[in-house]
């Protein structure tokens, strides 16, 4: 059994974070602080603001971000070469207005050392608020009960809202608040620790972000008035503009003093007073963040200001029923039920919940990697976002869609100029960015993936098909699928063999694993590719059957033609896909099975992940994959490939799969359920599910895995639910997990949203809102209307034996040049004489 498959059915400690289905809840303060921030953020997919306590210490890394807000930075590479990446891109920390200390008989509230009487934090994802309540006894003896709050909005996207509450139980005291903007990026904070100073250095982990070694918020002015403050800045080398304002409104049972001053790098209101028992202080704090590309920041002063002063009119209350309402519409088209299933279900909603905070109002921009909750992956935007996001937002949120896949098209002239460096017509889309260009320093796991560009066609056509927005295609998608087309008929090339048949290859580029890379005829990129040349044609087509003059003045401005629709044709009609016919499995790329297999039963616990304990080219060597490839292309592309072959390629590539990867465990998940696996594919799902709440890859201090949030949807309704679709046609074939009772979730098809409720022996659509639709459930179609309409199921599909995934397929079979296929670990240095291989699943033979 592979390590992601032994995942425990709830692997949340439960007397920390107790289970409640709606709500993230923690018992007590203290734990894996960078995990808990994490888990407890709040944003809105513009602004986010990691779950760090109101006092602003203890904490593992402070955080408040903005999507796209980012220093930029000069990649200096050890030996450089024609096209490599140059710049280097940073999502970097903006002022921290989350602090508001609390001091009662001049004692600070510190959570780590407070006599704490009582204790909850949590937040309802039907809320959409961070709460703490507690009750401190202070080292006088005095209780004290403290409420707080944040909001991020999603309504108004460039604002957060605070409050601090503090009831004298007993005794009287005089008590401060300490209410400040703190510019961490470029300062240690009031106890001597910096946050995201520091030089910039060689990462252990590629997975982390950068520090820099200069100022990164350079100040352009600060000002304040009796109750608001602002700070405005300008980043050193990306030349984006700041401004963040706050407001403060005070209500007491006693007589207050305010203080208010700024400076450069911090703002500060204080507000004191002395409390009888009984008295309530309540401090509310709006904040505004606003930024830009270049627009000085006079004029983001003036655009917080309009924000503040709409919190000042319509009050905090209404603000809060916004968020409400907001997200009640939300889990409306979103929400997946999984009765009695508790843990299950808290975890989805969630994973649910995090994709809203990511996307909701991403807007202008992409969806990062961690969403905006930590720094992780410098706050990149990947390939994540098509494949394993962007379907959900189409299914349930397609403006939200619309918005993520806008980003893209608006960065098509940068793709225009990278496919220009690597020598390529058409346009290719960077693999890891920001502002649209190149920043991964190594290519061969990163621009050598060029498989981002049929990604990216793949979620225009895939948005168009199932919401029918025409207008999007024929003015943005018919664009971005032409260009990328274009990068894959001059990136490919023709051979013809002795007997005339002629096939078309793609040399030297790295599918999805990044443990197999610059290899030729990727599988998963080749398929991915020929979908999305044919794609591209009948986009351009499609138009001028719609559009005449659209379409003429497309062929103008692409200088395109006829021909070229009909190259694109035969390029994907004659697009190479390699398969081994004595295992009956496609091949990954072409000399896959030349290498060894790795050992994965044998290699030690503490050396996974592999890419942070062994050096590349020592990964390289072998059959081992950080994620499914092939798989993913099953998946994906499934109506191009037979049952048997999905079984066979999955039953090869799964014992070979570390899931070093977080996208792993969730396609895994979903092709196991078609093929059969049915245990694995539950196995599989509860891995992904858990990636963060479980902290099962130990990183997700560095921020939430929000693709692999968006793959628990998937695996839910396209693994379990069974659902798939071709051209704008849904299709059901379902695998409800033994042990499930039930299995429910809204669709949203060309306007119409459907319920689909999944039992043992029958799946039902409900039509709820819009026209009627046809669905297609193991060959019979039927009509989906309001009244509700039944299918009766005979069973979940086939159960097939896991036995055969624990150990790789062709273990000491030979090779056709009469070579035998052996399995192990690498040497280990420290005893070089020692090399165990396995040529048989049941021998280990020593060889010196």
């Amino acid at each position: 059994m592979t390590r992601l498959r032994s995942v425990p059915e709830d692997p949340v400690d439960r007397t920390h974070l107790p289970l409640d289905e709606w709500r993230l809840v923690e018992s007590r303060p203290g734990g894996d602080l960078g995990h808990l921030e994490t888990l407890f953020a709040t944003a809105n997919g513009y602004l986010g603001m990691r779950g760090t306590p109101s006092e602003g210490r203890d904490v593992d890394s402070h955080g408040t971000f903005l999507n796209g807000f980012h220093e930029t930075w000069r990649i200096n590479h050890a030996e450089s070469a024609f096209g490599f990446a140059r710049t280097g891109q940073t999502m970097i920390s903006v002022p921290d207005s989350t602090v508001m200390k609390l001091y009662v008989d001049d004692e600070p509230l510190l959570l780590s050392i407070a006599d704490l009487m009582e204790y909850e934090r949590w937040i309802d994802f039907r809320e959409g608020v961070l709460r703490r309540e507690l009750i401190w006894r202070t080292p006088s003896g005095k209780r004290v009960k403290v409420t707080t709050s944040r909001m991020v909005s999603f309504t108004q996207r460039h604002l957060a809202l605070m409050t601090l509450e503090v009831t004298m139980l007993d005794g009287a005291a005089p008590v401060a608040v300490s209410s400040q903007i703190i510019n961490r990026q470029d300062m240690a904070d009031d106890y001597g620790k910096g946050v995201d100073g520091g030089p910039i250095t060689d990462k252990d982990d590629p997975r982390q972000t950068t520090a820099f070694t200069h100022r990164v918020l350079e100040p352009q002015q600060d000002w304040h008035s009796d109750r608001r403050m602002l700070l405005g800045y300008r980043v050193a080398s990306s030349g984006m503009t700041l401004a963040v304002g706050a407001d403060h409104t005070v209500e007491c049972d006693a007589e207050v003093e305010q203080l208010v001053d700024t400076s450069e790098d911090r703002g500060r209101q204080v507000v004191r007073a002395h409390l009888e028992e009984g008295n309530t202080l309540t401090v509310r704090k709006a904040v505004a963040y606003h930024s830009s590309r270049s627009v000085p920041h006079r004029e983001l002063f003036d655009r917080c200001r309009r924000t503040l002063d709409r919190v000042r009119s319509e009050g905090f209350e209404a603000q809060h029923q916004d968020q409400r309402d907001y997200l009640g519409d939300f889990w409306t088209r979103s929400d997946v039920e999984l009765p009695g299933q508790p843990a299950a279900q808290q975890a989805t909603r969630w994973c649910l919940f995090q994709l809203a905070q990511a996307a909701a109002r991403s807007d202008q921009w992409g969806i990062p990697a961690k969403g905006l909750t930590g720094s992780g992956y410098e706050g990149h935007y990947f390939w994540d976002t098509e494949v394993y996001v962007v379907p959900f937002l189409t299914f349930t949120e397609p403006r939200w869609a619309r918005n993520a896949l806008r980003f893209r098209s608006n960065l098509l002239p940068k793709a225009r100029e990278r496919a220009r460096e690597l020598n390529q017509r058409g346009a290719l889309f960077p693999w890891r960015t920001i502002n649209g260009d190149e920043a991964s320093a190594y290519y061969a796991a990163g621009t050598a993936q060029y498989h981002i560009n049929a990604d990216v066609a793949y979620a225009f056509a895939q948005y168009v098909d199932v919401t029918g927005d025409l207008d999007f295609q024929h003015r943005d998608g018919v664009r971005v699928l032409v260009e990328t087309a274009r990068m894959w008929a001059d990136l490919g090339f023709w051979r013809t063999t002795a007997d005339g048949a002629a096939s078309f290859h793609v040399h030297g580029v790295t599918g999805p694993d990044e443990y197999t890379t610059v290899v030729n005829n990727n599988m998963f990129t080749n398929v991915m590719a020929r979908f999305n040349l044919r794609r591209a044609a009948r986009a351009v087509r499609e138009l001028h059957q719609a559009d005449e003059a659209a379409y003429r003045t497309l062929l103008v401005e692409l200088e395109l033609d006829e021909l070229e629709l009909g190259h694109w044709d035969e390029c994907a009609d004659g697009m190479f896909v390699a398969k081994d016919e004595a295992l009956g499995i496609h091949l990954q790329e072409d000399r896959f099975l030349e290498r060894e297999v790795w050992d994965l039963a044998s290699t030690p616990a503490d050396a996974f992940p592999l890419l942070l304990n062994f050096h590349p080219l020592v990964i390289y060597r072998f059959q081992v994959l950080k994620q499914a490839d092939v798989v993913l292309a099953l998946f994906l592309r499934g109506s191009e490939f037979t049952a048997a072959e999905k079984r066979a390629d999955f039953e090869y590539y799964d014992p070979i799969t570390t899931g070093d990867s977080s996208l792993s465990a969730v396609v895994q998940s979903i092709m196991a359920a078609e093929v059969g696996h049915q245990k694995a594919a539950l196995d599989y799902f509860r891995a992904g599910l858990f990636v963060d709440l479980g902290n099962l890859h130990h990183n997700t201090a560095d921020g939430v895995h929000i693709a692999s949030a968006g793959g628990v949807w998937n695996a839910l309704v396209h693994g379990f639910g069974g659902m798939r679709h071709d051209d704008g046609r849904l299709s059901f074939d379902p695998r409800l997990p033994v042990g499930w009772p039930e299995l429910s979730f809204p669709l949203t098809m060309r306007g119409s949203r459907i319920r689909v409720r999944l039992l043992r022996e029958e799946i039902s659509f409900t039509l709820e809102t819009g026209p009627e639709i046809e669905v297609t459930v193991r060959g019979t179609t039927v009509t989906v209307t309001a009244s509700g309409t039944v299918v009766p199921l005979p069973d979940q599909g086939p159960v097939l034996d896991d036995a055969v995934l624990a150990t790789p397929v062709g273990l000491g079979d030979p090779r056709a040049d009469g070579s035998v296929v052996t399995s192990h670990v690498p040497k280990d240095p420290e005893d070089p004489w020692e090399y165990p291989v396995t040529t048989d699943p049941d021998d280990l033979i020593e060889e010196g």
